[in-house]
């Protein structure tokens, strides 16, 4: 990303150094004028009702199919994730958006509740308007997360994209917005003062997925007007291998989830506490497999591995990665660098007295540190002011004891943290404020009323 003088951000390949493209930065000062035309624009989107609102938007699932290959390339192209990372992002966005819609549009559906002497109808109405603050490491199916239940419930929606991924942002809107009508969905390009103004705006919801720092910063700023804020922040995920696990099946999980999308992942597993009875084996098998990782020129369909989003991402990995060094880690492989390319790296003997098993590393480092009994582990992975998600390898039992004891909002036991389709993506502890995704993290996006009625008056009426 840079810009330039013309007001105008530049989106640059991080693998060559090129320039995709370009955005018109949006001025702080139009900005008030994008939350009022918003504001205007709500009271007729609301008034479609649910069944307008859905009849606009299915058409929208079969456009995003005939454009996810573009987007596609598009995300490998700004972000430098791999061809088959990139792809499968924008198709597998695409093809959960007409699902989605229907989940959203059940989960908004007005509920009857009545007692002996009461009849109350439970609606989840529209706030007003909606902002939408989405991270550049998923660049289409982060927003699409937030902006598809928004408009569902009746909001309008002003989306501010990653200045890394601004054309990616741009690309999704554009499709939307061939189908909903005029100011629903608005698009505000630019960095720091871009982000800050809409939050300071006449908004009613704002959803920020990002760092847990700025996530900060977002709260304070809402609260003098008790505006509603979901915020998805960062995480410091921790692996648990226990020693009744399947070794070859947790060293899978282990080397793919520290290095897709070079590390670039909320839930990437950044810390691994290994039973120390097992540890030589399993440290063993971590090694061949990141071996398997090739690394190279994203837009190669046999590349795994690609280069990090930007200059000033490498570089706050590589800090880490040296600093973990001079504190007594092993470089056991990797640890190379060149351009925005860092090589998958594995270190072991690593303990708590490391920066890099505290704070987040956001990058393509493998951290193993190993333990002796449960119960050292579960204090371990719970020494952290993180809480998004994590993952547990064992016998199934023995792990879910383990895990119930851990303080993540998501636990995968033999798998990764995401849930069942349905269930909603949730942070825990200064990982997240409110959930987004599937039926109860849709309804954040509501507000609840209650109507209440005598039940002499409503068995009369029905």
């Amino acid at each position: 990303m840079s810009i330039t003088a013309t007001n105008t951000l530049e989106s640059i390949n991080p693998a060559t150094g090129d320039v995709v493209g370009r955005v018109p930065i949006t001025p702080v000062s139009a900005i008030a004028e994008v939350v009022a035309k918003a504001r205007i624009a709500q009271t007729a989107w609301n008034d479609l009702g649910l069944d307008g609102r859905l009849a606009l938007m299915q058409p929208i699932a079969e456009r995003l199919n005939e454009e996810a290959q573009t987007i596609g390339k598009l995300i490998t192209a700004e972000m430098g994730k791999s061809t088959a990372e990139g792809q499968g992002e924008s198709m597998y966005g695409a093809s959960k958006f007409a699902s989605e819609l229907s989940s959203a549009f059940e989960a908004f559906q007005p509920e009857e509740i009545d007692d002996e002497h009461t009849r109350s109808i439970l609606y989840r109405d529209a706030l007003g308007v909606s902002v939408a603050i989405t991270p550049w490491n998923f660049p289409m199916l982060m927003p699409q997360q937030c902006i598809l239940p928004s408009l569902m419930a009746g909001n309008c929606v002003v989306f501010k994209p990653s200045e890394e991924t601004p054309l990616v942002g741009q690309a999704y809107a554009d499709v939307l917005n061939e189908f909903l009508p005029k100011d629903v969905l608005q698009v505000v390009h630019g960095a720091d003062d871009q982000g800050k103004a809409p939050v300071e705006s006449d908004i009613n919801r704002l959803a920020f997925t990002g760092s847990r720092e700025v996530g900060a910063k977002i709260f304070t700023a809402c609260g003098p007007e008790l505006k509603r804020v979901v915020l998805e922040l960062g995480g410091k995920d921790a692996l648990i291998v226990l020693e009744d696990a399947n070794l070859e099946s947790a060293a899978n999980f282990a080397v793919q989830n520290s290095f897709r999308n070079s590390g670039q992942v909320c839930v990437s597993t950044e810390r691994i506490y290994v039973e120390d009875s097992i540890a030589d084996e399993f440290e063993n098998l971590v090694l061949e497999k990141t071996k398997e990782w090739k690394q190279g020129d994203p837009t190669d369909a046999s590349v795994k591995i690609g280069p990090m989003v930007s200059n000033t991402q490498r570089d706050i990995v590589l800090a880490q990665l040296e600093q973990a060094l001079k504190d007594g880690a092993k470089l056991r492989c990797g640890g190379g660098t060149h351009e925005n390319y860092i090589e998958p790296t594995v270190l072991t003997g690593c303990s708590h007295d490391m920066q890099i098993m505290h704070d987040e590393t956001f990058g393509p480092i493998c951290c193993i540190q190993r333990f002796s009994g449960d119960a050292e582990a579960v204090s371990l992975a719970n020494e952290t002011p993180y809480g998004l998600g994590g993952a547990v390898y064992g016998e199934t039992q023995h792990a879910m004891d383990v895990a119930r004891k851990l303080t993540p909002g998501m636990v995968g036991i033999n798998k990764a943290c995401g849930g069942a389709e349905g269930t909603p993506w949730v942070g825990a502890c200064q990982s997240g404020y409110g959930y987004h995704s599937g039926r109860d993290g849709h309804r954040q996006f509501t507000q609840v009323r209650i109507m209440s009625m005598p039940i002499t008056e409503a068995k009369a009426k029905y």
